[in-house]
């Protein structure tokens, strides 16, 4: 806030940014597309090296959406510069999106080459043409990190099978240690962003809309599996079970640190950190919503039978993940975890054994209910010890 008590302008901007420009939603309908090759790659690489390997190019991915989404809350989206900026980074996703299926093998140099292309070429934009001094210092900063990344992955394009994944691994460690230590620079220091003001209403929608998408994925990918197989009566009961993991989902998401994140955000003496506590929040559940997504295109194909060890991790696995984030979510709006969270990973945890000599259909009935059950106690819970807003204050760190 301003000494005249109006909101105080984002560096760069012409003015913060109180809604997700329409750009913006265009370019999240590419991260639709590429959480789909994901999940395409980890049904065909079922092994703890497709685990592996999905995570790395997961991370890669949503680095990029990431920093696009904190790009636009800094700036004006309606700007031209941002807006072709916005449109250049979509089709570069487009590319990297498209490249997965085969990145550790003969699409890697598409891959990397523009996930580099894109980490350097986007800030030099900015540092040309994003406005005052100290969002260019900030770009310069990202820059110096993008370049420092730049090297294991252009160095993962000419290794082969275990070693590119090794080197792929170390620049998204360098992406990833960048932003979490606030981008420090010889010369420059660091970024100071967390200790800057942020438009929690456009960041929030934000992260709202990217958990959306992971859900519509998952229902995309349950209705193209089922549909070749008509009206079966285990595989419809299959694709219930899963448009009820979905739901359940967002029942436990919106419920209701997902509803109030904008004013949790904006009452902390530190929003920004607590806008990165939620952006990681969601990063997981994002994770557990594809990994489930997967889980339910297995379980439609086939329903009964033996369920592989492989088959029960990714189908109690998603939301396992799913209820890690949540907790997340709870801490950064609440400073606390609500025990249904724990509760709920620990029934998923007993449920493990018993999947051997359970049909995997069964097995997504059992995660249903345990979600179900962690829904059901929250809603409880809430109406008879409504919880106060108390956000993690956070360490800003000086540039």
């Amino acid at each position: 806030m301003d000494v005249r008590g109006k909101p105080a302008e984002l560096p760069g901007s012409r003015e913060p940014p109180s809604r997700a420009g329409f750009v913006e939603l265009l370019f999240d309908v590419v991260l639709v597309f590429a959480l789909t090759r994901l999940s395409d790659r980890l049904v065909e690489q079922l092994t703890w090296h497709g685990f592996y390997s999905a995570l790395v190019l997961t991370l890669a991915l949503w680095w990029l959406w990431y920093r696009m989404a904190w790009t636009a809350n800094r700036y004006d989206p309606t700007r031209p510069m941002i807006q072709v900026m916005v449109i250049v980074t979509m089709l570069g996703a487009l590319l990297a999106a498209a490249a997965v299926p085969r990145a550790l093998e003969t699409g890697g140099g598409v891959f990397a080459g523009v996930v580099v292309a894109i980490g350097v070429l986007r800030h030099l934009w900015l540092v040309l043409f994003g406005g005052n001094s100290y969002p260019r210092r900030v770009s310069i900063r990202i820059v110096f990190w993008a370049c420092l990344s730049a090297v294991p992955w252009i160095a993962g394009i000419f290794a082969r099978d275990g070693a590119r994944l090794a080197w792929w691994t170390l620049a998204v460690l360098i992406d990833y240690a960048g932003g979490l230590l606030d981008f420090p620079t010889p010369w420059l220091g660091r970024a100071g962003l967390r200790g800057q003001p942020i438009a929690e209403e456009h960041l929030t929608e934000r992260y709202r809309q990217v958990l959306i998408i992971a859900f519509g994925e998952s229902i995309l990918t349950s209705g193209i599996q089922f549909s070749p197989y008509g009206f079966e009566r285990e595989r419809t009961f299959a694709l219930v079970v899963a448009f009820v993991i979905t739901v359940l989902f967002w029942q436990i998401y919106y419920y209701r640190a997902g509803e109030i994140l904008p004013t949790a955000i904006a009452s902390s003496r530190v929003p920004a950190y607590v806008g990165d506590v939620a952006s990681y929040a969601h990063l997981i559940m994002v994770i557990g919503v594809a990994v489930s997504a997967v889980g339910d295109k297995l379980t439609i194909s086939q329903p009964s039978g033996e369920t592989a060890t492989s088959w029960g991790f990714v189908i109690l696995g998603g939301p396992a993940l799913f209820l890690l984030g949540r907790s997340m979510l709870d801490y950064a709006a609440f400073s606390r975890v609500s025990w249904s969270r724990p509760i709920g990973l620990l029934a998923l945890t007993a449920l493990a054994p018993v999947t051997l000599v359970l049909p995997p259909v069964l097995v997504a009935a059992g995660a249903a209910l345990v979600l179900a059950g962690v829904a059901t106690s929250n809603a409880i819970s809430w109406r008879l010890y409504p919880r106060k807003i108390a956000p993690p204050p956070g360490v800003p760190r000086e540039g």
